[in-house]
This record gives C-alpha cells, structure tokens and sequence, in this order.
C-alpha cells in the first residue's frame, strides 16, 4: 500500500528469538531506508506489537558505523585500521589464500564459526554447505541449545516440541522456570494474562528478580543450578501426597520406579539446604502444581548454563509426566516448537557431504569434492583453545551470524588467538564488531530487509517467507552470495552451493509430511506466514513420546550437580539478556545502550556487599580463574545472596575497562549436549581500594 513517498510491506524478524514476529515495515523507497518498524496485528503470535529492540532497527540498518564496502586491514589486528577494496580484488586474494591453506594444510585447517546472528535458513545454515565441500572443521554449535536439546531428548525423544504456546491461556497453574520471558519470549505475555484471567496462577523461578518476576504472582528465588533438586524436592512431595497420576505413568512411561526412589531421598528439609527455598514454599508449590493438573512449564536455555545444567532440566520438564499434565489442553512444558516443523534438510548446509548415506553421486552433482572422512570438531565454546593450543593450528577463520570475540567465553584467549598473524580471518557482517576489527578483510553483509529467507521458529507453530524489502546498503551482499562466489574460484562443482533462496526452499518444503500439506512457497509468498497443521488442541506426549520405546523417559533418574563456589571466588555471576540486546546484535545501537543505562552494571545483594565492603554505585573487581572486568555496582536485593548479576552482552567498548563479561567466563562443559556453562561462574567481587591486595 502506498501513501505518499512512503509504502508498507510485510517481513520476519530474523532474529535469536522464539517469537519469530511478523513486522510491518514502513519505506521510503526512494530513499533506500527503513523509516519505521510495527508488530503485525493479523499474526497470531505476534498480535500487533514488536520489543523495543526491533522498533530500533532503523538505527541498526543504517548506522553510520555499518560497513557498505570490502575492506582489507592495514594495521596492526585489532586496529579496525582498513583500506576499501573492491568485490572481486577481495574475493580473488581470499580465494588465493584459502586455496593455498588447503594445498598446504588440508580443508581440516580452516574453520567457519557461525550462529544465529540471522535465524533465516538460507543465510543461517546454508552457507555450512561451502565449508563442507572443501572438507573444513565441523563447529559444533553448542554454545546456547545442545544441554537444553540433550535434556529434552533424553525424556521426550525427537523431534523436540511441547505444549502449543496458543493452547496456554486453558493452562491453570504456571511456572515460569528459568526464563525471563517478557524480556526473552515478550509475545509468550498475552497467553499468560489471558490463563491469568481464567483463573491460573503464575509463578516465576529464578535466582534474582526480573521485570518477569515482577509480572508473576509470585517469584521465587533459588540458588543456580540448583533446579534439580528443587524439582526433586516437588516431586517427593507429589508422591508422598498420592497426586501422581499412576495411570499416565503406567501407560506412557517407563523407568518411573528409579525416579521415585530418588526423588524420596529429597527431604523438604535437604531441598531448602541445597536450594534456599523455604521447605513450607516447596510443599505449597508442589500442591498447587499438582492439584491444578493442566500445570503448565515453560522454561528456556538458562537453567542449562551450569555443570549440570542438562540434569536440571530433564528433573524439571518431567515434572508434568508425574502428574500428567500432557493429557490436558495448556498442560505440560515447552522448551522449543522447532520440532514441529517437519522440513525436508537434506540438502540444507551441505548436510548431505557429511553424512555417508547421503553423500554417493546425485544427477548434477558430478565433481563435487569429497570431505575428509576424519573430520576435525571443534566445540564453539573452546574457540579460544581452539585457536591458541590445537595442533596442527587452524590457518583461516571464517566468521558470520556471529561476534565471538564478545559472545564466546575465554574471551582473553579467544583475543589471543585472533592477534595471531598466520591465522587468515574473514568476517562477513552488518556492524563492525570487535571481532571484525581482528579481520583481514571485512565483507559486508545484507540485513534481512536485503535478502529474502525462509523461517520456521521455536517459539510457535508458523512457517515464515521474508521477501527483500529493500536494496542492498552500499554494496553489501548475501552470505550465501559471497560463499558462492568463491566456490566459483575455487571451481567447486557441488550444485546446492549456488543455490538461491527460492530454490532452497522448494527442496524444504518437498515433505509428504501432514503439518506440511498445502503450504507451498508460493503460498507461503502471498500470505508472508501460514500456521502448520498440527492439531488443535496439541497434545503431543498423551499417550507416550517419540523414544526409541515409544514412553517418557524417567530414567535414567537426572543427577543433581550443584553449581558450587570457591574459596577464592564464593560469588556466583550470572550474565542472562538484557532487556534492550540481544547477544550482542544491538550493541552499538545508541539508544539501546542508554535504554540500558550506558555502561554494564553487577548487582550485587546487600548481604553480600555489606561482607565484601562494596558501596552502591564504587567501581569494582571482578575476577575468576580466567580473567578480570572492572565494573560499577549496584547493591540491589535482587539477586539471592551468593549471587551476582550482570545483564547483557555489552559491546567491550561501553564497558569501563574495555573488556566484555567473558573475559570471566570458561570453557567448561554442560553434563549433557556439551553445551556452555556461563552461569556457574565463581567469582570475587573487591572494591577497587582494595584491588591491589
């Protein structure tokens, strides 16, 4: 529709985000810019509103920070010291370059580190079929949802998908376990008033107070990572009061009798000493939980970010089956939908080079290389070891969708690695981050107003088609654009590297499967999002999961791994999303910072401040076994004592030391999915008097 100078049209956030919203955007075409961002009145989900973050993204979109063209570096790394080159000169030398690596080194020394800096398929994970034809390093991607998948998997099989967020406002009680959801899942809010007025109560469970907490009838406050006994703790109660369902876990689980006897040895007194919840509010949780039976959990990734975070949440989303809340409409957990959402992804990022049963010839495919059968895999949380230890050493590193200088934990040793002259780095991106100061060459990257993209989410039920919307700023290009075009130089035969965005698609949607009947990328096209045809009401663990036996998994019984201080470091620092950032993605979005007040701030409780003599507002020491930030504190009865908070991943620049919070952070593993651990890090806060001692 066009009014004026200005138009409309219709996009999908691309962003980390379970909502996946609809937007109405606002245009000038002639101008080339992005004027305004609106949520979409006629979605479902996404009911007419968008978070503060996505109405700022006009600022994001054309920041004058934003790189338009190639640049090459010329200073020391780290410098952001770049000369402007042109397309091909920049994709011949990095062409050169690599082919050299390769001849010289094998495709086992190059690694492309990537994440969901755009959730479009085509941008998002398509690009991995480039590395994978030319045999790179594997990346395991498990920096946000391997534990939480591992965990889920483990009690309710795959596909990974749980209560319809549509079907919530039929729940009657409501835990809001781990998350912070009107900062994180802010469109999860209208189904919760709407439980709210029919009668549930919501309770949130987290170990500081949050604008969710506030939200929330009631918010309680546990020690980190000790949701597992928590969980344990509810349950023993459950069966000592006979609120169990006996028939749902006769019919639809197995392994019932281990959880029980462990769940036993969970006194309400060992429960309050291991968690800090009072034993009276355990009992009176579990009662109302299970007398409500269409009790509904959702949780998220958080709770996960410990040792043992993958235990913790398998104790908690089987909460549901004990009492059998899956057989009612709002009843049960969701972690994710992305499970519902049956694509054909054979093709997708090359999927097909690396898995053998897959990988013999295909009409059109001849000459397309092989890769190494003995394929390197580097964990995305130990980039830092991966860069500065591991023999023989990566030679290139190919960085999109990502900022790991920021995001990643040992950001000291990640540093380190990335100073290193004889590590070739290329950075596709839309700002120039930390991460692309250390580069090469900087390629810029379209935003997903420039490109077109298919979308599931993993917040709800609808499948998305984004269109370009508008050109491309200066002359930024696609991911999988760029990685086509040195395919071309590098002579690389294999079909699906030259896909388009369309083409990619077509091949998603070929699946006979019923969710998938009738929707068509030109449907898809036309309308901009259509609904799955999952049933209405979803009740997708009625009668059993999708196991190798068909039954819920209670066993094995989840352990309990208590996330635990330090002599030298007895405060526990958790870093979860600030309300106005996402990762890092809008961390240079002026207005955002200042929405986040400026500058990265810990809370620290009183308790705690008035032992470590730290005052409101002093300048502080952070230190762990990996590194030191210096940041400002605030006292706040937020958090639980013990604990300290710092929300946001902040760009290294608005800090105060120039530092980033991972500087603190290590490269330990989750007990399940080998998954991050940036919650369970043990700290010591010193007041800056005191610093030198």
């Amino acid at each position: 529709m066009i009014g004026g100078m200005t138009k409309t049209a219709r996009a999908v956030c691309p962003l980390d985000c379970p909502d996946t919203c609809s937007l109405i955007l606002t245009l000038d075409p002639q101008a080339n810019r992005l004027l305004k961002v609106e949520g979409d009145p006629q979605h479902p989900i996404t009911q007419g509103f968008a978070c503060v973050k996505t109405y700022r993204y006009p600022e994001r979109n054309h920041h004058p920070e934003r790189p338009l063209y190639p640049l090459r570096r010329t200073g020391p790394k780290g410098s952001g010291q770049f000369e402007r080159v042109g397309w091909d000169e920049a994709l011949d030398e990095i062409a050169q370059r690599l082919q050299h690596i390769l001849d010289t080194s094998g495709g086992q020394a190059v690694l492309p580190y990537h994440y969901a800096g755009t959730m479009g398929l085509h941008q998002y994970e398509h690009p991995l079929a480039f590395f994978r034809a030319i045999g790179a390093a594997e990346l395991e991607t498990t920096i946000c949802a391997t534990a939480g998948a591992a965990a889920w998997e483990a009690s309710y099989g795959f596909p990974r998908m749980g209560t319809d967020p549509e079907d919530i406002p039929q729940a009657r009680f409501i835990f809001l376990w781990g998350i912070n959801s009107l900062h994180t899942n802010t469109h999860l809010t209208p189904f919760l008033k709407q439980a709210r007025h029919n009668g549930a109560r919501i309770v949130h469970i987290d170990p500081y107070q949050s604008l969710t907490s506030r939200f929330a009838d009631e918010h309680i406050k546990l020690r980190p990572g000790s949701d597992a006994a928590l969980a344990y703790g509810m349950a023993r109660v459950i069966l000592e009061h006979r609120l169990h369902d006996p028939a749902y876990i006769e019919r639809a689980t197995q392994g019932f009798a281990a959880f029980q006897e462990t769940a036993q040895a969970w006194t309400l007194e060992r429960t309050e000493a291991a968690t800090g919840v009072p034993a009276a509010t355990v009992e009176r949780l579990a009662l109302e939980f299970a007398r409500a039976r269409a009790s509904f959990i959702r949780t998220s990734y958080g709770m996960t970010r410990h040792p043992g975070g993958g235990s913790a949440l398998r104790a908690v989303i089987l909460l549901p089956a004990l009492i059998g809340a899956w057989q009612y409409p709002g009843g049960g957990a969701l972690l994710t939908t992305s499970g519902v959402f049956p694509l054909n992804r054979k093709y997708l990022g090359g999927k097909h080079l690396i898995e053998p049963e897959a990988s013999g010839p295909r009409p059109g495919a001849a000459g397309y290389l092989r890769p190494n059968p003995e394929v390197r895999r580097i964990n995305m949380n130990q980039l830092g070891s991966a860069l500065t230890r591991l023999e023989p050493p990566l030679r290139a590193l190919f960085v999109f969708n990502s900022n790991p200088l920021v995001v990643a934990p040992n950001s000291g040793a990640v540093r380190q690695g990335m100073q290193r002259e004889d590590l070739f780095t290329v950075v596709l991106e839309q700002a120039l981050t930390e991460t692309a100061r250390y580069a090469d060459y900087v390629l810029p990257a379209t935003t997903f107003l420039e490109h077109p993209d298919l979308y599931t989410a993993y917040g709800h039920h609808y499948l998305s088609w984004n269109a370009a919307v508008l050109d491309p700023q200066g002359e930024a290009r696609p991911n999988t654009q760029v990685f086509a075009e040195l395919a071309r130089r590098l002579e690389l035969e294999e079909p699906t590297l030259y896909w388009s965005a369309e083409e990619l698609a077509q091949t998603l949607l070929a699946s006979d499967h019923p969710w998938l009947k009738g929707i068509t990328l030109e449907r898809l096209q036309a309308e901009g999002y259509v609904r799955l045809n999952t049933p209405r009401a979803f009740l997708p663990f009625k009668d059993g999961a999708p196991t190798p036996t068909g039954k819920v998994c209670f066993d094995p019984p989840p352990a309990v791994i208590l996330t635990e201080p330090e002599a030298d470091y007895p405060l526990i620092l958790l870093t979860p999303p600030a309300k106005h950032f996402l990762n890092s993605t809008y961390g240079h979005v002026e207005r955002l910072v200042a929405g986040e007040g400026g500058e990265p701030v810990l809370w620290i409780h009183p308790q705690d401040a008035a032992l470590y003599g730290v005052a409101d507002g002093a300048t502080v020491h952070i230190r762990s076994r990996h590194g030191e930030v210096i940041r400002r504190a605030k006292v706040s009865p937020a958090p639980i004592p013990g604990t300290v908070v710092l929300e946001g991943t902040w760009w290294e620049r608005n800090a105060p030391d120039g530092k980033g919070i991972n500087w603190l952070t290590g490269e330990g593993l989750t007990d399940l999915g080998a998954g991050s651990t940036f919650h369970s890090n043990p700290v010591a806060v010193i007041p800056r008097s005191n610093a030198s001692d």
